[in-house]
């Protein structure tokens, strides 16, 4: 469907950036970008202002999206089994009373 309007650029292309950019690196092309092209600059750009402030939006929207997403969506396992938590202690025996076998020898008591 066609609005009538242009295709907004490459947010990625807008910053200077490649696809795989993290959120830091978004946000430091971002700001060199403004510093460069702010109104107070030598050699102000109000075009390439307006774009580089709707592609940092469009790039923000897009991570936090994602983020959100990632929440959402439960972490997904391998199959083939499930992480059930195990708390595993050592093996001691039972106490026993003192048993022989045998004859059995009388000792009378030292007291």
């Amino acid at each position: 469907m066609n609005t009538g309007q242009p295709d907004p650029p490459d947010p990625h292309t807008v910053l200077g950036l490649g696809r795989s950019a993290t959120a830091a690196e978004i946000t430091a092309a971002y700001r060199r970008a403004v510093r460069d092209c702010h109104p107070d600059a030598p050699h102000p750009d109000r075009d390439r202002l307006a774009a580089v402030i709707a592609a940092y939006r469009r790039l923000r929207d897009q991570h936090a999206q994602q983020a959100a997403e990632q929440q959402r969506r439960p972490e997904r396992r391998p199959a083939g089994g499930c992480d059930i938590p195990v708390r595993v202690r050592p093996h001691t025996p039972p106490p026993t009373p003192d048993l022989r076998v045998g004859p059995v020898r009388h000792h009378p008591d030292p007291r």
